[in-house]
């Protein structure tokens, strides 16, 4: 399973760098497999709060396009 988002080397960095109660000795397989799984779960998250934040920001700037691109976009 491929993960767009993180590399290889990135996943192994984050597992290594987090506290875990117990010892755990992943392949790196896996690793990529958890770190995917992870990722996709949380993508309608991310991809709503961005879409929030990018309105508002566009709001800031002009009320008018801020309202079509969130009728267009639509409010999640």
């Amino acid at each position: 399973m491929n993960n767009p988002y993180l590399t290889v080397e990135e996943i192994n960095k984050a597992f290594h760098e987090v506290y875990l109660e117990e010892n755990y000795n992943f392949l790196e397989d896996d690793l990529v497999k958890l770190a995917s799984a992870f990722v996709m779960a949380a993508m309608p998250a991310i991809v709503r709060i961005e879409r929030e934040m990018c309105i508002e920001f566009v709001a800031s700037l002009n009320t008018e396009v801020a309202n079509a691109l969130r009728e267009k976009r639509g409010n999640l």
